[in-house]
C-alpha cells in the first residue's frame, strides 16, 4: 500500500502562488497515473491535474495555463505548482496514486 503525505498548502492572496508537494512511501517510477484532486465545501472531489509515467499530463480546464504538475521519480515526489491563484481555487487538495491511494489532504485558501 502506498502512503502519500501532502505539504505546502496555506493562505495566499489572489494572484499569488503556492507549490504543493506529495511524498510517497514507495517508488513511484512504477506507478503510471499520479494526480492532484481538490474538494471545495459542498462539492465533489474533482481532478485538478494528472501525470503519467511517460510524462503525459491532463489538466482541468479551470487551471490550464496556471497550474503545472510534475513528478520526481528519484525522490518519489509529486508536485503541483499553482500560479495566479483565484478565490475559486480554495479547497482541500489531495494527492492520488493510480486512482487507489490518497493522501490526507492539504488546505489551500485564496483570499480576494
Amino acid at each position: 500500500q502506498v502512503q502519500l503525505v501532502e505539504s505546502g498548502g496555506g493562505l495566499v492572496q489572489a494572484g499569488g502562488s503556492l507549490r504543493l508537494s506529495c511524498a510517497a512511501s514507495e517508488r513511484i517510477a512504477n506507478i503510471n497515473a499520479l494526480g492532484w484532486y481538490r474538494q471545495a465545501p459542498g462539492k465533489l472531489r474533482a481532478l485538478v491535474a494528472q501525470i503519467t509515467s511517460g510524462g503525459g499530463t491532463i489538466y482541468a480546464d479551470s487551471v490550464k495555463g496556471r497550474f503545472t504538475i510534475s513528478r520526481d521519480n528519484a525522490k518519489n515526489t509529486i508536485s503541483l505548482q499553482m500560479n495566479n491563484l483565484k478565490p475559486e481555487d480554495t479547497a482541500v487538495y489531495y494527492c492520488n496514486a493510480q486512482y487507489l491511494y490518497w493522501g490526507q489532504g492539504t488546505q489551500v485558501t485564496v483570499s480576494s
